[in-house]
């Protein structure tokens, strides 16, 4: 009782109130407008929080990564353009229902199914509270060393189709945590001589250089356009009582949710796909299935919105984020040496609830907020493109040279921007990059601190945690083998059928 009165006390602080709102409205705001998104945002706003409060950095970063796919579903449902990118299986059915004329109905239904996965998730992350005060002071150095490679490896298998591509990704953000002074005996490493190269590269310049950078070119070598979308009439509120006629899919989808934003690497997209997958093999209408089904707008948009909070599980219990908005987030924690891990739980209780909390009153702000300013939020949709891009170059320009006021920031970002475009172009994946910068200086940290006390290799799972996540690793590696194989087995056989469906036509 004591450290919820303690939690309600960091909260109540006036400061902290106005940032819980900017970060609620804004996230939704941002999330309305195609072509922006959360990650261009907080990369954006990254250089700003350092200056603030932790709670109160933490706490605008979590209003935009918590409310962003709410305002996302608005574009994706009316103008069957997702307003970020988690909101693309929304587009499915939401677009439908609207040319049916039902996106009222739509809308309804998707605001209240974000509810509901938002709530859910916070419910769920306050019950295991108490489990995870009482796990984390066991995670050691070879616990958290082990913890970050299964992190990276993971982030590498969710990229299907795009392993090797992903995996490479990966090792060039290692390889960038690596440049400067190593953490230990302070020799240089890969700087050749360059001064510049010394303090190593900043993982916000390189954020903001492939997200938001990125995403600037982008909308400026593209055709301008802006969206239309038509006027929303009556209210919005019937979607509670379809919900409540959908309870055995939300409840499920919203589980998805938290499992796979629990596991680092895996996040929004396959808790959807999964969520979706399931509510299509077990409706009585699956035929509905990608023509306006709401159950199928149901399982997004719970799924999507209920990963949010389960993936600060990782990052406050380990130190470990699981996807590129997190790991920004843990930058907040570095620069003002609060560290998420074992001793935050043990040291700052009170704060780690004070953020659940926020995260249960963010999901009732947006609600209210969408219930009231749906129609005002379609003006933003209809910003044009351009002018987006000129905006999001701007500030993020004016973010890096704020970093350290250095020219030299902004000459690295921009390169790292071009090389984002070119990986957007190529359709290959950014967020290995981040991930790799972040946890591949967690890996060489913590094995560094690891390697006096080992005397055997098998020294490293000598403890039960450690034995359990390596035996983890093993078989997550098994089983992507294995599907490997079955794959390429079912792809030898439908092209041997096919050969002899061709020599019988020649015959």
């Amino acid at each position: 009782m004591d450290i919820f009165l303690s939690s309600l006390e960091i909260l109540a602080r006036w400061d902290v109130i106005i940032a819980l709102m900017i970060g609620s409205f804004g996230g939704v705001i941002i999330g309305s407008i195609p072509g922006v998104g959360p990650a261009v945002a907080i990369a954006i706003l990254l250089p700003a929080t350092f200056s603030l409060d932790p709670i109160v950095g933490l706490i605008i970063l979590l209003g935009i990564y918590g409310s962003s796919a709410f305002g996302g579903a608005i574009p994706a449902i009316l103008v069957n353009t997702p307003g970020t990118a988690v909101n693309a299986l929304t587009t499915y059915d939401g677009y439908p229902m609207t040319k049916a004329g039902d996106g009222r109905r739509a809308l309804s239904l998707a605001y209240f199914s974000s509810f509901f996965g938002g709530i859910f998730s916070v419910v769920v992350l306050i019950l295991m509270a108490p489990l995870l005060a009482k796990v984390a002071p066991h995670f050691g150095s070879r616990e958290i060393f082990l913890a970050a490679l299964l992190g990276i490896i993971l982030v590498v298998l969710a990229h299907r189709g795009q392993i090797m591509a992903a995996g490479m990704m990966a090792c060039f953000g290692i390889l960038l945590a690596t440049i400067g002074l190593e953490p230990v005996n302070y020799s240089q490493r890969f700087t050749f001589g360059q001064s510049w190269l010394s303090s190593g590269m900043n993982v916000i310049v390189v954020v903001l250089g492939l997200f938001a950078l990125s995403q600037a070119f982008l909308l400026l070598l593209e055709r301008d356009h802006a969206p239309d979308a038509a006027k929303v009439e009556g209210n919005l509120f019937g979607g509670v009582k379809e919900l409540l006629g959908h309870k055995r899919v939300a409840s499920v989808s919203a589980s998805f949710g938290v499992l796979m934003g629990m596991i680092p690497g895996v996040g929004e997209f396959t808790a959807q796909f999964l969520s979706y997958t399931y509510a299509q093999k077990t409706s009585k209408k699956p035929e509905l299935f990608g023509k306006g089904s709401p159950e199928g707008l149901v399982a997004s948009e719970t799924a999507n919105n209920a990963v949010p909070a389960a993936a600060m599980i990782p990052l406050l219990a380990l130190g470990i984020p699981g996807e590129a908005l997190t790991a920004m987030m843990l930058s907040v924690f570095y620069v003002h040496n609060v560290l998420p891990g074992p001793q935050l739980f043990e040291q700052q209780m009170d704060f780690v609830v004070a953020i659940y909390i926020a995260l249960l009153v963010l999901n009732v702000l947006v609600l209210g907020f969408l219930m009231v300013s749906t129609n005002k939020l379609l003006k933003v949709v209809q910003i044009p493109t351009r002018f987006l891009g000129v905006l999001i170059l701007t500030l993020s320009f004016v973010g890096v040279y704020s970093l350290r006021n250095s020219f030299t920031d902004c000459v690295i970002a921009s390169a790292f921007g071009v090389l984002g475009l070119i990986l957007k172009r190529l359709n290959l994946p950014i967020v290995p990059i981040i991930l790799g910068m972040v946890l591949g200086g967690i890996m060489e940290t913590k094995l560094r601190t690891a390697m006096p006390r080992l005397k055997t290799p098998l020294d490293m799972i000598d403890r039960p945690i450690s034995f359990i996540i390596f035996s983890i690793i093993v078989a997550v590696l098994i089983i992507h083998v294995r599907v490997l194989v079955i794959e390429h087995r079912k792809r030898n056989q439908s092209d041997g059928d096919d050969a002899d469906r061709l020599e019988r036509t020649t015959r």
